[in-house]
């Protein structure tokens, strides 16, 4: 007489979630996946008179950061490259070197107004402020009748 078995339905997934972790772990070598992280960005419309893109880019600054406009995109690209050489008494020579990345893209709506967008940066955060333009109005259109 066999045994029972107690089934769990949750086995398989779990299992292949360590599969796909070990998958990420050899395609980036020791770095985790979850070590990658993208800038934090918040994008909001400012009462529809402007759409704001806030970026939380802490580590840079204002000269690692370009803003472009793109086929109706905004496009938003850092990059930061820091090389510190240094001597130390028991060490003959040290290079330290890091370098860090960033690009995000959205979409603006067609009445975007993209020869006034502005960006302020402070304290890592960069906020772009781009203006909207008044939506026309309604035309009224006269009903005719043939009686």
């Amino acid at each position: 007489m066999a045994g029972l078995t107690r089934f769990d339905p949750f086995n398989d997934l779990t299992n292949m979630h360590s599969q796909i972790d070990e998958l990420f772990s050899n395609l980036l070598g020791s770095h985790p996946i979850s070590n990658f992280s993208a800038p934090a960005m918040d994008v909001y419309s400012d009462d529809n008179k402007s759409l704001v893109a806030e970026l939380h880019v802490p580590g840079f600054n204002k000269d690692d950061i370009e803003i472009n406009i793109h086929d109706n995109t905004l496009e938003i690209k850092g990059e930061k490259h820091q090389k510190e050489d240094r001597q130390e008494k028991k060490k003959s020579y040290i290079v330290r070197e890091s370098h860090s990345s960033f690009y995000r893209s959205i979409a603006l709506p067609k009445r975007a107004d993209g020869d006034n967008i502005k960006a302020h940066f402070e304290d890592g955060i960069l906020k772009v402020t781009v203006p909207l333009k008044k939506l026309p109005e309604p035309k009224k259109v006269a009903i005719t009748s043939t009686k």
